[in-house]
């Protein structure tokens, strides 16, 4: 059990990175650049992903023997995709519900807390889902 908090930790340090990159683009992206919140945060989600395919397989999950690393990749973009789909659910629910509140979803912090509603659920998706399709569990 001790094992698993260290790694869920480790996890943690590197989601804190990725978060931090993800809302940086979504709000460079919208606030400075205009574009459509929901289309930014898919961006956004995307870059971090990256950092996070990256971090995570170095300092956080051991390499299985039995998967080469393209298919490793492949598995974490499909896992990542998935993410992406429940990050975007999310944004997507978030701006109707706002909106149909009559609240402009697009200019003011909600946005933004809807992401990190978004971002809560998606980082137990990806950890449990790498834990047990990507990581060899040493």
């Amino acid at each position: 059990m001790g094992k698993l908090i260290a790694q869920f930790a480790k996890f943690g340090v590197v989601g804190v990175i990725a978060t931090l990159i993800d809302f940086g683009v979504l709000v460079l992206l919208h606030e400075t650049l205009g574009m459509d919140p929901t289309v930014a945060a898919a961006i956004s989600f995307c870059v971090s992903t990256v950092f996070n395919y990256v971090a995570s397989m170095r300092f956080v999950f051991t390499h299985r023997d039995d998967l080469s690393k393209s298919r490793e990749f492949a598995i974490f973009v499909v896992l990542s995709l998935i993410g992406l789909g429940i990050n975007e659910l999310c944004m997507v629910a978030g701006q109707v519900a706002f909106t149909s509140a009559g609240v402009d979803y697009a200019h003011g912090p909600y946005y933004l807390l809807v992401k990190v509603l978004a971002t809560a659920i998606v980082m137990f998706w990806n950890f449990f889902s790498r834990k047990k399709w990507l990581d060899a569990g040493e």
